[in-house]
Formats: C-alpha cells, sequence, structure tokens
C-alpha cells in the first residue's frame, strides 16, 4: 500500500461518465495520489469493491464515483480509495504509507 484515504463519503455518481473516480485535489494531495494513478475503490456500505484510476476534481470535499462503477457505488455510500505501489525490496523494508482520516460527513482533513 502506497496511500489511502480512509473512509469518505461519495458526493457524487455519474453513470454517463468516461470512468474513473474524481477526488477533491486537497485529498489527493494530502494522500499522496496523483492523477490517472489506478485505485482501488473499497465500499464499506455494500462490500463492493473496484478498481480504477483517479482524476482530479474541482470541489472540496469532492468524491465523485463514475462510468460502469456508478451501477456499483451510489451518492453517500463510504468508501476507502487505496493506491498501491511497486517498491524494490531495499526501498520496501522502510517504506511508511500516507494514510489520511477526512471527516466521513463532510470530507475534509481535520
Amino acid at each position: 500500500m502506497k496511500s489511502k484515504i480512509h473512509r469518505v463519503t461519495i458526493t457524487e455518481a455519474n453513470i454517463n461518465y468516461i470512468g474513473s473516480i474524481t477526488i477533491d485535489p486537497a485529498l489527493m494531495k494530502a494522500a499522496n495520489m496523483i492523477s490517472g494513478e489506478k485505485v482501488q475503490v473499497l465500499n464499506l456500505t455494500n462490500g463492493e469493491r473496484l478498481e480504477t484510476y483517479v482524476i482530479e476534481g474541482e470541489q472540496q470535499g469532492q468524491i465523485g464515483i463514475n462510468g460502469p462503477a456508478a451501477l456499483k457505488m451510489k451518492e453517500g455510500h463510504i468508501v476507502i480509495i487505496v493506491a498501491y505501489a511497486f517498491l524494490e525490496q531495499s526501498l520496501a523494508n522502510n517504506y511508511s504509507p500516507t494514510i489520511i482520516f477526512p471527516n466521513e460527513e463532510t470530507n475534509l482533513i481535520n
């Protein structure tokens, strides 16, 4: 695990969007995530799990699930967003992931 945004609320679901998950830029920065990065989205509300890529949002607190994923996850669902990285063993031994715990009602960093 490279980065984790632990327990945020989906603020929008758009089936007609090309795909991906849209994330508030402040959350992305705090979690050390970048646009285009592959992530796993773990839905605590219904148990769904999926992989997609990150798109930088434009609004504070924005977590948008887009494309076909919007059939599995809806506005108001609580999710965990996890990014992974491949590291050489020598780096992995001492690596510490970035984990943030935003307020799940506002999706803002406390």
